[in-house]
Order: structure tokens, then C-alpha cells, then sequence
């Protein structure tokens, strides 16, 4: 530790105090990543616990789909206000805030009586965990100096959080069937406590801008346009595309968005200066994530219910069948910064969503009775794998085109897209999968086999994003420029 000098303005006399020191980078980047794991884990952690939700708390198929869909909601609709406080307000002090949040609802959810509260408790965790999650990534991006260092770190943090999402299965499995339900939520308290004893000590407060206040009509409209088009996409599993059920919230959402970007024009100091987005490598990587979101959610969702559902897996036994997809992703992510200082950050991303598609495509070949090698092991290596290759560069464009004012709103503007491009990818690909799903009329139990055809339609309906999403890529994102 060492002594600064300080002078006293009344005096003039000058004396020493001494400074706190910088945190170590890689306390930084675990305290990061580890929040960042907790609040991805929850979007998928909860699908194996709903049977014992159901018969627990007497909760319908109307009740079981609000379970997941208010965290979603909530995540999504406050991720770039929860990126722009931490701007303002400062990364630790949104950190905490949001961890204490989610930490407390996951407490209220796990000894909920009925379903009413958990339902509440999921929102707030979403809202939690809205404010957390952009906190992450800027924690990251302002720890480590720009270059190899902070591709690297960047890395570690899109291989955590894509490993949450893969987790999430094989987490909650294990722990209702070694435990109960309610522990699918409260193991987030000792982790979440932990945590924050870690990020109180361990972070530094620091803000990206000081002086401005937060844009209030912005913040309610982005918010309220988010949060109603993400409602309307979670309606299309329950009410299909053209009900009016699913239409009227789509295009409030739509309005809403349209009207706050009008705002936006017009404001001093706005929430979202449109101009970040003539940023090709901001626009183009967020399109990028997006796409890439959509396909990767819901792969998790259907390979999980295939295993289940036709190969007769356990939620504990599909839950490891895709330990090595997770895997797939964490070295995908981890190898992309070494390749990249080869192939360059566009070419990565474009050969990583090009293997992605590859593996999507193969997935789309399964039958009733394959094996885990060729229906579960091989398709889900190069799923994953591949788009943790992509993912890596793109946040790092997505981030490196930012001013260091906007380091908040963009990581929010990161985790917005993959958050909405999954929720959009789920609701899409569940219902083109319905439909390709022939109608069963029998007096006994169906034969599982009848579902593969939807199944597998998903998969091939992801192949063709991702196709589209390598193509984009090579068009809109900026080409590395020439040295000399």
C-alpha cells in the first residue's frame, strides 16, 4: 500500500493517506464470472423441477409456464436500464445491488407456500439478476487492459455464463433427486451470500461517467417495450403466433420501442445514444449474439426433452449425457482467443457459427432410437463448441467499439440481445416443432417416436438461422484493417 500525497484546499498544508489498493484482475474476472454463472443457470436450472413444482404447489400448466417466463421477462425488459446504472451509479454498487435482489427472491421462492409467491419470487429474481448481469461483463472489460488479455477474459466470461445455461439441467436434476424442488432455488443463497462477501471486498467501486442524471422517460419506455414484446413472445407457446393474446403485446412492445426511440432523438442525455449503433461492430456483433442465442437456448431445451421424452433418460442421466456439450463450449471459448490472434475476431465468428450449423444439421438426423454417441456426443460437440467460437469474438467487438462512457450500456445491450434472441428462438422453434409434430389419437400411450419429426424440424429450422446469421456476419461486420 502505498501513501498519496493530499493537499488541504484550507490550509495548504499537504499530508499523506493512504491509497486502496487495485484489486488483482482475476479476482475481478471470478467474482465477475461467478455472478454471471448463478443468473444464466437460473434460466434453464428450473425446467427438470417443474413436475415436483406442479404436484407441490398444485400449480397448472398455465402456473408451471409463469414460473419460467417471469424471469425471463424481467430479465430481459431491465437489462439495459441495469446497464446504465452502472454507468452512473457504479458497477459494484449495481453488482450488489442486483446479487442482493436475486439472492432474497431465490430465499422467498425456495419456502414459497404457494405458487403465487414463487411466481412473484422468479420476477424478482429476474430483476435481480437484470441489474447484475451487465455489471459482469463491464467489471471484466474495465479490469483488464484492452488486447489479448482482455479477449482472454472476455473468453473466460462467455464460457461461464454459456456453461450456466448448459448446466442448468444436470444442476437441477441432481438436486431434486437427491433433495427436493425448493433446493433448485435454495442453493443460490449460500452461493449468493458467498458471493457478496467476495464482491464487497474484493471490487472496487467505478463508474464509466459521473455528472449525468438517468434518462427517466428512456428508462421507462426501453423497460416497459422490452418487457411487453418479451411477454408476447413467451405468449406464443401458450396461445400460438396469430391469437390476439400474442399479437396485442407484440406490437405494444413494438410501439412502445418505436416511441423511445423518438425519445431518444430528442433527449439531452439520453439512456441509449442511437449513434452507438452506426457502430457496425456493435450493431453487427449484437445481431450476431442474437442469432446465435436463439439457436443455443433452445438447443439445450430440446436436446434435454429428446433424451428424456423418446430415449427414456432420467433428468439426472439427460442432465450428464450433456456434460460434454458443456465442455464443447468452455473450449470453444477459451481456444477463440488464441484464434483469433490468427484469423482475426470476423473470420473466427463466421467459422464458429459455420461448425454450429454443422452440428445442428447433423442434429437433425436423429431418430427414435439412436444412440448417445450419434444423437446426444457428436452433434452437441460441434454445436456447442462452434458457438463458442463465435460468441467470443463477438463480444469482444461488441464491447471494444464502445466509448468508455457507454462500457454499461453495451454490455446490457450484449446480454439484451442473447437474452431476447433465446426467448425468441425458444417460443419460435417450440412452436414450429408443434407443428411438425404429427397429432396422436390412441386409447393407450403414444409411442414416443411420434415426437422426433417436430424435434427434429427445430433443429433444421436453427441450421437455416445460423446459415443466415454466417452470411450476415461476412457482410456487416467490419473488416480488420490492413497493416501497413
Amino acid at each position: 500500500m502505498t501513501a498519496m500525497p493530499q493537499t488541504d484546499s484550507a490550509t495548504g498544508s499537504t499530508s499523506t493517506r493512504p491509497s486502496i489498493p487495485a484489486p488483482r484482475p482475476w479476482l475481478v474476472v471470478l467474482v465477475a464470472c461467478a455472478g454471471q454463472f448463478l443468473v444464466v443457470l437460473d434460466v434453464s436450472v428450473m425446467n427438470v423441477a417443474l413436475p415436483s413444482m406442479k404436484a407441490d404447489l398444485g400449480l397448472g400448466t398455465l402456473g408451471l409456464q409463469w414460473v419460467l417466463n417471469a424471469y425471463s421477462i424481467a430479465f430481459a425488459g431491465f437489462m439495459l436500464l441495469g446497464g446504465r446504472a452502472a454507468d452512473l451509479y457504479g458497477r459494484k454498487t449495481m453488482f450488489l445491488a442486483g446479487l442482493g435482489l436475486f439472492t432474497a427472491a431465490s430465499v422467498v421462492g425456495g419456502i414459497a407456500p404457494e405458487g403465487a409467491y414463487l411466481i412473484g419470487a422468479r420476477a424478482a429474481q429476474g430483476l435481480g439478476a437484470a441489474a447484475l448481469s451487465p455489471a459482469t461483463l463491464t467489471l471484466v472489460t474495465s479490469a483488464v487492459p484492452a488486447g489479448a488479455a482482455r479477449t482472454r477474459a472476455i473468453a473466460t466470461w462467455t464460457a461461464v455464463g454459456a456453461a450456466g445455461g448448459a448446466a442448468g439441467g444436470f444442476v437441477g436434476g441432481l438436486l431434486v433427486d437427491l433433495l427436493n424442488w425448493r433446493w433448485v432455488l435454495l442453493v443460490n443463497v449460500p452461493l449468493g451470500i458467498a458471493l457478496l462477501a467476495a464482491a464487497a471486498f474484493g471490487l472496487r467501486e467505478g463508474r464509466a461517467t459521473t455528472g449525468r442524471r438517468l434518462d427517466l422517460p428512456g428508462a421507462v419506455l426501453v423497460t416497459a417495450g422490452l418487457a411487453t414484446l418479451a411477454y408476447g413472445i413467451v405468449q406464443t407457446e401458450m396461445s400460438g403466433w396469430t391469437s390476439a393474446a400474442t399479437l396485442l403485446p407484440l406490437l405494444g412492445g413494438l410501439a412502445l420501442l418505436a416511441v423511445f426511440t423518438v425519445v431518444e432523438k430528442r433527449a439531452k442525455e439520453p439512456l441509449v445514444p442511437l449513434g452507438i449503433f452506426r457502430n457496425r461492430a456493435v450493431s453487427a456483433a449484437n445481431a450476431g449474439i442474437m442469432l446465435c442465442g436463439s439457436s443455443s437456448f433452445a438447443m439445450w431445451f430440446f436436446m434435454t426433452v429428446y433424451a428424456q421424452n423418446v430415449l427414456g433418460y432420467t433428468p439426472l442421466q439427460a442432465g450428464l449425457a450433456l456434460v460434454p456439450s458443456s465442455l464443447a463450449v468452455l473450449v470453444g471459448s477459451k481456444t477463440a482467443p488464441r484464434l483469433m490472434a490468427v484469423t482475426g475476431a470476423r473470420a473466427l465468428a463466421v467459422t464458429g457459427i459455420l461448425v454450429a450449423a454443422a452440428g445442428f444439421a447433423w442434429q437433425s438426423t436423429m431418430t427414435a432410437d439412436g444412440t448417445f454417441l450419434t444423437t446426444i456426443l457428436g452433434p452437441g460437440i460441434l454445436m456447442m463448441g462452434g458457438i463458442g467460437l463465435a460468441t467470443t469474438p463477438l463480444a469482444t467487438l461488441a464491447t471494444s467499439g464502445a466509448a468508455p462512457g457507454d462500457a454499461g450500456l453495451v454490455s446490457g445491450l450484449v446480454n439484451t440481445s442473447r437474452t431476447m434472441g433465446g426467448a425468441l428462438g425458444l417460443a419460435t422453434l417450440t412452436t414450429v416443432a408443434a407443428s411438425a409434430t404429427p397429432s396422436f389419437v390412441s386409447l393407450g400411450e403414444p409411442d414416443p417416436s411420434y415426437l422426433v419429426p417436430g424435434y427434429a424440424m427445430a433443429f433444421r429450422v436453427s441450421t437455416g438461422v445460423l446459415l443466415f446469421a454466417a452470411v450476415l456476419m461476412t457482410l456487416w461486420l467490419p473488416r480488420p484493417a490492413r497493416k501497413g
